[in-house]
């Protein structure tokens, strides 16, 4: 039976293979450090292969380049062994929940996401720590000192002569920062499907470079635009008042966001409350359109003229598709294409209009009138027109966005200045305080001195995963936890189904010093450990609690939980990994390769981790002949680590017919039961994959 491997993957091996689909010449062997035969990369001949592009020597090329650069490269390139430990009483809905949050080191935690989550994310949001000079806690164990940092960059000569009178004090914290994020980039853009986002919180100290950082990571050419977030004044400023961050925008693959016809779009103002009000009214009267007009109507009367819905008032109309108002038919700025379109009932062609047809093509014209988005007048005297509705259909918007882009390219009124949707700037204002305010009211104190908005972020997301209702969604520097809350927030207001995985190092806070003391002080006021992991999961429990019992009010349901893994070493003793290592006299002492303080749940997690499986599915426990047997999603894995495992067991379990199946290795009743698995499992579910640990 065969062992599962139950370390994260290693990427330079994969990369090899890579390299060997395309340049199979160019592979060859060597001996590791080990003095065992390994493949290699023959890159003499890859030079030769790329030698129309290749750069090589001294020549002086465009590129971005610091001290650690190539040690971070390995760094993110390595296997480990880690696994993830479930923590039920720190969760919510444990069970049930499928949003996750890691608490430990992220780059660890993006190694074990690797299989799993392998471009299944929409959208990565990070706000990464902000490079104030100062030493990171993100180390990764390689961050240089100053001394080593000197002599890399040519400050220093081996016998330590400064070369330089005025040397890069500040360069030092510059290539710690871009040491620590450059792995994390790497890893995280595998997680991102062809068409995902990133989003990146910077300011101005590291936008330069962060910038350039994403192009070598994601590529120029995916770079889509630099949001500047204003939060406000500060009035005692010597100079200026810097009161506005970035959020850089790129996408793994601009092309797949073309290619998929992705065109970002979000409500004006008031249009919301309108759609809410169709769906009130559709919830009471079904299909009668007509009578959903008229409560349509007696509301838009109703109205406040300030309320800002009055303005809309012209979508009066109703139907499946939603609120609606007359639209002009007509190609913006004249010269539009003109053909015939027949009228239903009198079977002749119908006045062409003087600017013509606003559809290109005759296809789309029909496809419009199949929808019902075209209106015929009585008889073919007269153009149709076309129902304008406050959400317009995936397929009007795309047919409508070519037309937009000709007729802004004229200067014309172009459609969209008439929808009650909008493309969003570059720019934004959100003021700061009014965050601070609002997370003070909920936690019951001023934990944090900079949170992240997280209505803001929600219109970000929903806005650049294209509304996307079950969009998976990634923070790996969690901090306040914003992320999560503004996914829950924005499932809460239109009934989306999104998922948020968040990781957060559970870094200490000090009480003694005076920016941490408040959040320490805390963290004892709630009987958790002082870390801002802790105060994170705070932070979600009681958002969750206030956004369920909003969603109770509107009869519908939201998933507030979260599942707390946390990172830790490997549940395998070190000779699972190195069996060879093992003396003999150590044999008897090794026959349980498990380590002692680890729970059959730890287990499961771990496997769940190295067979690629979703960490977040449904976990059900069941006892079959004695023993505990864990189901993960129904029939996707069957496994059991109880001890005394028999045939009658395996025959239950393999009459469930999983899709996987494993069972610890030293868990056996006896060397027959061992031997028969692989029989069993033939004979009742051969489709089955069988493996031990």
């Amino acid at each position: 039976m065969e062992k599962l491997k139950l370390h994260t993957p290693d990427l330079t091996a994969q990369n090899i293979e890579k390299l060997a689909q395309l340049f199979p010449n160019c592979v060859t062997e060597a001996r590791d450090e080990a003095g065992r035969l390994t493949q290699a990369i023959d890159f003499d001949q890859l030079r030769q292969e790329l030698s129309g592009s290749i750069v090589e020597g001294p020549q002086e090329h465009y590129l971005l380049d610091w001290p650690g650069k190539q040690q971070s490269v390995l760094k993110s390139n390595e296997p480990i062994t880690d696994s993830l430990r479930p923590a039920r009483a720190e969760s919510t809905d444990f069970t049930s929940t499928r949003n996750v949050f890691i608490e430990g080191e992220n780059l660890i935690a993006l190694k074990l996401l690797q299989e799993t989550y392998l471009g299944e994310v929409d959208l990565i949001y990070i706000d990464p720590p902000y490079n104030t000079g100062s030493d990171l806690l993100y180390n990764d164990h390689f961050k240089e000192e100053e001394e080593g940092y000197l002599f890399r960059s040519g400050q220093k000569d081996n016998a330590g002569n400064r070369l330089m009178t005025n040397p890069e004090s500040n360069g030092r914290f510059h290539s710690d920062w871009l040491t620590m994020l450059y792995p994390r980039l790497r890893l995280a853009r595998n997680l991102l499907r062809e068409s995902g986002v990133i989003l990146i919180s910077i300011d101005d100290h590291e936008l330069p470079n962060a910038t350039k950082l994403c192009e070598m990571v994601f590529g120029a050419s995916n770079f889509i635009a630099t949001l500047v977030w204003e939060k406000g004044r500060k009035n005692d400023a010597r100079l200026f008042s810097v009161g506005h961050e970035y959020v850089l925008v790129f996408a793994k693959s601009l092309a797949a966001l073309k290619a998929a016809k992705a065109i970002w779009r979000e409500e004006k103002p008031g249009a919301r409350e309108i759609w809410d009000k169709f769906v009130e009214l559709r919830g009471r009267f079904a299909e009668d359109y007509r009578t959903i007009e008229i409560g349509l109507q007696k509301w838009f009367a109703d109205l406040l003229k300030t309320h800002p819905s009055k303005k809309w008032s012209r979508y009066k109309h109703a139907d499946k598709h939603g609120p609606w108002r007359d639209g002009d038919i007509s190609w913006p700025g004249g010269g539009g294409p003109r053909y015939d379109v027949i009228h239903p009932k009198t079977k002749k062609p119908c006045a062409v209009p003087e600017r013509g047809w606003v559809f290109a093509q005759p296809e789309t014209m029909q496809k419009m009138i199949e929808l019902g988005i075209v209106e015929f007048r009585d008889d073919h005297t007269e153009p149709p027109f076309r129902k304008q509705h406050i959400r317009p259909i995936v397929f009007e918007i795309e047919a409508l966005a070519e037309i937009d882009d000709e007729a802004a390219d004229s200067g014309e009124e172009t459609e969209e200045d008439e929808l009650a949707t909008q493309v969003r700037g570059s720019y934004f204002y959100k003021q700061s305080q009014s965050t601070v305010k609002f997370l003070r009211n909920l936690m019951g104190a001023k934990v944090f001195d900079n949170p992240k908005d997280h209505f803001e972020l929600a219109r970000l997301f929903e806005y650049v995963t294209s509304g996307k209702a079950d969009a998976l969604i990634l923070d790996f520097f969690a901090g306040s936890a914003s992320t999560a809350h503004a996914v829950m927030h924005l499932n809460c207001q239109n009934g989306g189904q999104r998922r948020f995985i968040l990781v957060q190092l559970p870094q200490p806070l000090d009480p003694e010093k005076k920016e941490q003391k408040v959040a320490a002080k805390y963290c004892d006021s709630i009987g958790r450990p002082r870390t801002i992991a802790e105060i994170a999961k705070e932070r979600m429990r009681r958002a969750g609690a206030e956004i369920t019992s909003a969603a109770s009010e509107k009869g519908t349901k939201v998933d507030t939980g979260f599942r707390v893994l946390k990172i830790d070493t490997s549940n395998m003793r070190d000779v699972y990994y190195a069996p060879d290592a093992l003396a003999q006299g150590d044999l008897l002492a090794q026959v349980d390769n498990i380590r002692p303080d680890r729970t059959p749940e730890d287990l499961l997690f771990q496997v769940l981790v190295d067979w690629g499986l979703d960490m977040s599915l449904p976990i059900a426990q069941e006892t079959i002949a004695g023993k505990s047997v864990f189901f993960a999603d129904g029939n996707a894995l069957a496994a059991c680590f109880d001890t005394g495992i028999t045939d009658e067991l395996v025959k239950e379990v393999a009459k469930r017919k999983p899709l996987r199946a494993v069972f610890r290795d030293s868990s056996y009743g006896s060397d027959s039961v061992k031997i028969n698995v692989d029989q069993i499992f033939r004979l009742l579910s051969p489709d089955t994959e069988v493996r031990s640990i």
